[in-house]
């Protein structure tokens, strides 16, 4: 049986990955991450927003601050179509 790791130190160990971030107002936001704290602030780099249908680009931000509060789920190991 495989212990459950803490989501926090999931995030921690995935810095300079790529992942999906869904935030609460709905937006989804692709980057690598290179910065999470203990409140799930999140800092990407390479950061797009895309839209939920196709996954394509909505608009381009380069870094990023996603405050804890608003992240709905993390998908680590994101890979980007195109």
């Amino acid at each position: 049986m495989s212990r459950l790791e803490s989501p926090l130190k999931v995030l921690r160990t995935s810095i300079n990955r790529d992942v999906l971030v869904k935030v609460k107002e709905g937006d989804t936001y692709v980057g690598q991450l290179v910065f999470a704290d203990n409140t799930m602030n999140l800092v990407m780099i390479n950061a797009e927003e895309v839209s939920d249908d196709d996954m394509k680009p909505i608009a381009k931000y380069g870094t990023i601050l996603i405050r804890g509060s608003q992240v709905l789920y993390v998908v680590i190991d994101y890979e980007r179509q195109g």
